[in-house]
């Protein structure tokens, strides 16, 4: 039988460029798009799908025969803290409908990310360790910390075979910045290209956990096509592929396009980018289905510049 994958919350950051990957490996017509809005611009077989409302899920389900879900839908960092309750109240509600869906309808496989913002002052700012302590500091944070319970709950009492990594900062080219407090890393291109200059609202020594699109995409399949006895993590895998600072992505930018300039005005991200670790520990990962980044710094930045220069949609509106 044919996999059969829905993407809830395929209009984001890591659904805009996985949807379309998981078309060229499981062949068109066999992956379905879901969001609580259209898309922009997507050609495969779509689904407007609000995934706090459990019936409208499970009717999704039916109606296509779905065996996995990669469940992407999510309010950020920065973006939760404006309104913490409203934020708490769709990541939880939305991850309890598509466990107990995956539960109810027998889902041979569920992927459900994490996030670095589970970490906090006390889980080590270096390496951090896949097993440190989770102090998050925000309500982000606060909900991935409950996601990675709530999975591991899950697979132990019921046998799903959920699976999640924990995603550092998400560096694309195909999406606009969604409200996480490491979107500088996108932000910076789009303003390298139309204004010359960037007002950064982080230090410009900052460093943090970061990875390129091919990669956090590469990582994702990969996980997801381990055979299951080599999962050992079934809250959520440390994940790793660079760490840098603003100045340091700067300058490889100035590398570039030499008349670019950056000044620096910290905000409120900056406190959550300070309780965050600076670089991680992701040996499991590895030992466990031979996780591999391919991406550094210079490689990230000339592929995001390759990628935007093609895009007109980009380059013919300007970037607020």
């Amino acid at each position: 039988m044919k996999e059969k994958i829905l993407v809830i919350g395929a209009n984001g950051q890591i659904g805009t460029a996985l949807a379309p990957l998981l078309e060229e490996i499981y062949e068109e017509g066999n992956v379905i798009a879901s969001d609580i809005n259209n898309p922009v611009n997507y050609a495969g077989v779509f689904e407007h799908l609000d995934a706090t409302k459990a019936n409208d899920l499970g009717a999704v389900i039916r109606k296509h025969g779905i065996t996995q879900i990669y469940h992407l839908a999510a309010i950020l960092s920065a973006k939760g803290e404006a309104d913490p309750v409203w934020a708490w109240n769709i990541n939880m509600q939305t991850l309890l409908n598509v466990l107990e869906a995956s539960r109810e309808f027998k889902l041979d496989k569920v992927f459900i990310p994490s996030s670095i913002a589970v970490f906090g002052p006390s889980s080590g700012k270096v390496m951090t360790q896949q097993n440190a302590c989770l102090e998050p500091s925000t309500v982000y944070g606060v909900s991935k910390v409950a996601t990675e319970n709530w999975c591991s709950y899950y697979h132990h009492k019921y046998g799903i075979d959920v699976r999640s990594l924990r995603y550092p900062g998400v560096i694309s080219h195909q999406s606009m910045p969604g409200g996480g407090t490491t979107d500088y890393a996108v932000d910076i291109f789009h303003k390298a290209l139309y204004n010359r200059k960037y007002t950064c609202y982080l230090k410009p020594d900052t460093d943090l956990p970061m990875i390129y699109i091919d990669d956090a995409l590469r990582a994702t399949t990969e996980l997801m096509e381990a055979p299951a006895e080599k999962i050992t993590i079934r809250s959520s895998y440390n994940l790793a592929g660079l760490s840098f600072t603003p100045n340091e992505l700067f300058q490889s930018i100035k590398s570039i396009m030499p008349s670019f300039d950056i000044d620096y005005q910290p905000d409120f991200r900056q406190d959550i980018a300070d309780s965050w670790p600076g670089s991680i520990d992701d040996s499991i990962a590895r030992r466990d289905w031979g996780w591999q980044p391919e991406f550094d710094l210079d490689r990230m930045t000339q592929d995001m510049f390759l990628h935007l220069l093609k895009r007109k949609d980009v380059l013919h509106q300007p970037v607020k």
